[in-house]
């Protein structure tokens, strides 16, 4: 009879919870990522849904908005940031470089050397809040960079040909790009023909020689099944990081009390870590199943390595000649790293012992 009375109780105070955070409901922020349900970015978005629902004790309402649903591409996405018919969207580099184009830093090869380096960086903060500080300015205050996270690890040379060992083994070959200057720049450099292709056409592209190579990453190659299209040949060059950009609408998130912000806030944070982690985990296959495809996985020597990042030289000055805010935002890159090596070297040196 007490269990009965105690069960009865505990179900009445839940339903009175459940109430209780239904009516206590004050913000619905509608979030959008033009992916599907296997990215990384669904992912992040999944853990900022739950953990900002629960923080906010119901306040806050997340809505998720997977693919085209709210906006079919990443220029029509930031419009809708910056008029608020969105309140939160992912974008990358490439993405957002029409706006922002000192958001291609993330794609000048070879100034994060992994994961840890990568991580620390942006984790720290200082990093991000200079994009951010510089995207509020250019965008009269309405778009706001609330965190990076990543979305497919590191981009890698892959093509259909060879394999890719030195800079020299990528002269002439007609290698994709998106339409961001800055990674047709770095092709260049490298002496291969940059070729602007929209990826819902690289398939095709690969598997009629329109193309003969890409920069991406191997859980994006088969996710897409690239070798069907004869994609063969992976060099584990880890060039450029895929970063992915978090942005909100700025009137949006400063209309919230400082308490709520917070939850947001922390929310991102979550989604950073969920989006560091989930590409780790997919790649593992990923790496498996390009093999089982018949591909090669090559991983560059330190001194081939040395050799790629003596040729692209030229690109870092490039970038700061060419791109608005380039020079500021490249140093504060370089700053951000050189501070992640020096204290992550320390602790590997203290770890070791």
């Amino acid at each position: 009879m007490l269990k009965n009375t105690l069960t009865g109780l505990g179900l009445a105070a839940t339903l009175a919870l459940s109430a209780g955070l239904a009516s206590a409901q004050e913000y619905t922020l509608r979030a959008t990522a033009n992916s599907n349900d296997q990215d990384e970015d669904y992912d992040g978005l999944v853990v900022f849904k739950d953990y900002v629902e629960k923080a906010s004790n119901g306040a806050i309402e997340v809505e998720l908005f997977i693919g085209t649903q709210l906006c079919a591409n990443g220029t029509e996405c930031l419009q809708g940031i910056a008029d608020g018919s969105i309140d939160i969207f992912v974008t990358t580099s490439g993405g957002a470089a029409g706006i922002f184009p000192y958001v291609q830093v993330f794609d000048l090869p070879y100034l994060m050397r992994d994961d840890r380096i990568a991580e620390a960086v942006l984790t720290n903060g200082t990093f991000t809040r200079t994009l951010r500080d510089m995207a509020l300015e250019d965008s009269n205050n309405a778009i706001r960079i609330m965190t990076v996270g990543n979305t497919g690890g590191w981009r890698n040379f892959a093509n259909t040909q060879k394999r890719i060992a030195t800079p020299s083994d990528l002269e002439g070959m007609k290698m994709r790009t998106v339409v961001a200057d800055l990674p047709q720049e770095l092709v260049k450099t490298l002496g291969a023909s940059p070729t602007p292709i929209p990826w819902p056409e690289l398939f095709t592209s690969l598997q009629t020689g329109v193309v003969e190579g890409t920069k991406n990453g191997v859980t994006d190659i088969m996710n897409m099944k690239f070798t069907d299209a004869g994609l063969q040949y992976l060099t584990l060059d880890g060039h450029a990081y895929m970063a992915a950009i978090w942005v909100m609408n700025n009137e949006r998130f400063m209309s919230m009390p400082e308490d709520m912000r917070t939850v947001v806030v922390n929310g991102f944070k979550e989604l950073q870590q969920a989006t560091f982690a989930s590409p780790k985990r997919k790649q593992i296959s990923a790496y498996e199943a390009f093999t089982e495809a018949g591909g090669e996985i090559y991983v560059p020597t330190a001194e081939e390595m040395d050799a790629f990042s003596e040729a692209v030289t030229p690109v870092y000055d490039w970038f700061e000649t060419n791109v608005d805010g380039g020079g500021e935002v490249l140093q504060a890159l370089r700053d951000s790293v050189a501070a992640a090596e020096e204290e992550i070297d320390a602790e590997i040196a203290a770890d070791i012992q």
